[in-house]
């Protein structure tokens, strides 16, 4: 079994008076993808939120690289080692393509290798190095979540939080940008945890996963696992079973040990 490196212990985070994470408990293993499959407005973006200090948690612990890290700011976070990929593609748009990878590096001391890890990212996304001295808010929304992953990147994280990459996007650049996320976790070796609605790309492309369901946590598995059950066929990936009717009940969530 690889490392735990991340792992959260009954979080719970507020929208003003709204409770939106309820007593959250998961694990990511090193040089996994694991994924949070939920509807809109389950929780799983405030989930990365909290993980990545954008947002404070109310109660229970974050502990990374065995060390804990609720309540720290976003820039003290990103310093060690996880980078968030939000929902939306937020690129500088006034900056061009290779301003904006800059930026991704902009906490690292080991200055003599950023040119190294830009050239990496170029041969990651060929497009970016053709058009690096145009402005970023000029790209195609596939081109903009190139860019983003391309920045997060360049920070050389150990953790990349990834917020609904396929947003938006036509099915031909979901399956370009889950390809080069396959690729970065197999070549890089990066450990990711993924929010995705496109729960069909989600489980085939991550190792492990949980169901968030109105801020809780109601069912997790192996991927493959995952993908068997008839609550998921039908319920995220619209596929129905002869005998499944009414409503969803869920399994009792099952634990990885």
């Amino acid at each position: 079994m690889s490392e735990n490196i991340l792992t959260l212990r009954n979080i719970e985070t507020y929208y003003g008076p709204i409770l939106a994470i309820k007593g959250i408990s998961l694990d990511v293993h090193d040089g996994l993808i694991v994924t949070i499959l939920g509807a809109n407005g389950a929780g799983k973006t405030t989930i990365l939120k909290t993980i990545s200090g954008a947002m404070d948690p109310q109660k229970g612990k974050i502990v990374f690289l065995g060390k804990e890290i609720q309540k720290r700011n976003p820039d003290w976070v990103a310093r060690r080692g996880i980078a968030h990929v939000p929902e939306g593609r937020e690129v500088f748009p006034l900056l061009s393509i290779h301003e904006n990878l800059l930026m991704g590096a902009y906490g690292r001391k080991d200055k003599s290798r950023i040119h190294e890890d830009l050239a990496v990212v170029y041969e990651y996304f060929p497009i970016l190095k053709a058009r690096n001295k145009q402005k970023s808010g000029l790209l195609s929304g596939g081109q903009q979540q190139m860019l983003v992953l391309g920045r997060a990147m360049m920070a050389r994280p150990r953790l990349m939080l990834l917020d609904e990459p396929s947003l938006g996007l036509s099915p031909l650049f979901v399956q370009d940008i889950f390809s080069i996320i396959r690729r970065l976790n197999t070549t890089e070796k990066m450990t990711m945890l993924l929010v995705e609605q496109n729960a069909n790309m989600a489980l085939r492309n991550s190792a492990y996963g949980y169901v968030l369901e109105n801020g809780r946590i109601v069912m997790e598995d192996t991927c493959l696992n995952l993908m068997e059950s008839n609550d998921i066929k039908e319920f995220y990936m619209g596929i129905k079973e002869e005998g499944i009717r009414g409503k969803r009940r869920w399994k009792k969530r099952k634990t990885w040990r």
